[in-house]
């Protein structure tokens, strides 16, 4: 029985990264003798047990062959005569396909059949064999590591695989949860944009996010976005999102937030009137199809809907900023608020010019929902039901209170700017 580590802790240790997780492979094993040794088994589709101190990830050397379209459709062997060098070709990526072993004397040995240190140096992600074809997600995959190793190019040979896997319809036979997994943990690494662009130019996009896909070459005016073509704001809104490291449901709000300016009328163009109400109705399919978790729609849905109106919102009186933050939800959920706004300001500073600017709607829009909590409803429910009246009567002269909280601040900063 041999053991390697394999895998991203063996790359990111060679990048000089923190290494969070372990996985091992074990080599010239089999179930019984891992059972006998106190590991406990957890893999359902090949052998995988977890170690009975540390809890880390052993798996069993194992080969795989295609049976089916997807990522499902295989047929995994796994037994004492599967080579470590087996195990490695079975991987995406040559960077992914080192394992390292330490001697008696401590000293790190390297197995590196496919030459994933060279490639490491040489910045470049490159399928191990031709066998990458067989698993569509892997193209995700590639798209995932170029947002997070942002330095780092798709090897040539690689991207041509890619477009023929699109081309050949594998990429149509991915699940959605597994889609959905894969966007998300791209949406959060160092630059989400170059997830998108990988996608682009293998095709990928527009069998997976034909929404996203059609904004590049969609003109905007260039008075408020410079960069004009909606599909390069939408990825400078991702990477400010990123750098301002922003939660998954704001960076999700960021990349629908605009998709309704890919259906807008020849016509008119670069003006995108109403694009506010395509985006979020777009957003909805785009949103079941995925199967996005019910928080990242909900934020994205107000985005979508209000991102225009909260831009705008220095221009708006007390009754109009209230009926705002009523639509928002604010005054009950003041947290996802908070995260609306950061997702605008992505939304302002991702334009050509504009990424150092300031965003006073946030914290002006975050002391009128202090304004407005500052009202004791249960005080004024109390006199309206001492007077007999309940109900909308009651609604109504909290949301007038709330005005009048909302105007008095108004008056009171006006003041303040004149002193």
């Amino acid at each position: 029985m041999q053991i390697y580590m394999v895998g991203g802790a063996v790359r990111d240790k060679l990048l000089g990264r923190p290494v969070n997780d372990h996985d091992w492979v074990v080599v010239g094993a089999t179930p019984e003798q891992m059972l006998a040794q106190g590991y406990l088994p957890v893999g359902r589709d090949f052998p995988v047990f977890l170690h009975p101190e540390t809890r880390e990830e052993y798996a069993l050397a194992r080969t795989e062959r295609k049976s089916g379209r997807g990522y499902r459709g295989f047929v995994v062997q796994s037994s004492p005569d599967v080579t470590l060098e087996e195990d490695l070709s079975r991987r995406d990526l040559t960077i992914n396909s080192i394992a390292s072993s330490t001697d008696e004397s401590g000293a790190t040995r390297l197995f590196d059949p496919y030459r994933g240190e060279n490639d490491l140096h040489e910045r470049v992600l490159r399928h191990v064999t031709d066998a990458f074809r067989e698993d569509p997600v892997r193209i995700l995959r590639v798209a995932r590591f170029a947002a997070r190793f942002t330095d780092f190019t798709v090897a040539p040979e690689t991207m041509q695989l890619m477009r023929e896997m699109v081309e050949h319809g594998e990429v149509d036979h991915l699940v959605p949860e597994r889609v959905w997994q894969e966007l998300a943990r791209g949406l959060m690494e160092e630059k989400p944009s170059r997830m998108f662009e990988v996608l682009r130019e293998c095709g990928a996009l527009q069998v997976l996010l034909p929404e996203v896909a059609r904004l590049w070459g969609v003109p905007q005016r260039a008075d408020y976005h410079p960069e004009v073509d909606t599909g390069v704001h939408l990825m400078m809104v991702l990477d400010m999102a990123a750098r301002l490291s922003a939660p998954l449901t704001v960076r999700f709000a960021c990349l629908a937030h605009d998709l309704g300016k890919g259906t807008t009328p020849a016509d008119v163009l670069p003006r995108h009137i109403d694009h506010e109400t395509r985006s979020a109705e777009l957003l909805k399919d785009v949103a079941e199809r995925l199967r996005v978790p019910v928080d990242c729609r909900e934020t994205a849905d107000v985005v979508a809907r209000e991102h225009g109106h909260i831009h705008r919102s220095q221009d708006l009186s007390a009754a109009a900023l209230v009926r705002l933050l009523e639509r928002c939800d604010a005054i009950r959920k003041p947290e996802r608020f908070a995260e609306i706004l950061l997702a605008c300001e992505c939304d302002a500073r991702g334009r050509l010019g504009f990424e150092e600017s300031a965003y006073p709607q946030r914290p002006r829009l975050l002391a009128v929902l202090a304004a407005v909590q500052s009202v004791i409803t249960r005080e004024i429910a109390a006199q309206a039901a001492a007077k007999g009246q309940s109900g909308p009567q009651v609604g109504a002269l909290i949301h007038q209170a709330r005005v009048e909280a909302v105007a008095q601040w108004l008056q009171t900063q006006a003041h303040s700017a004149t002193t």
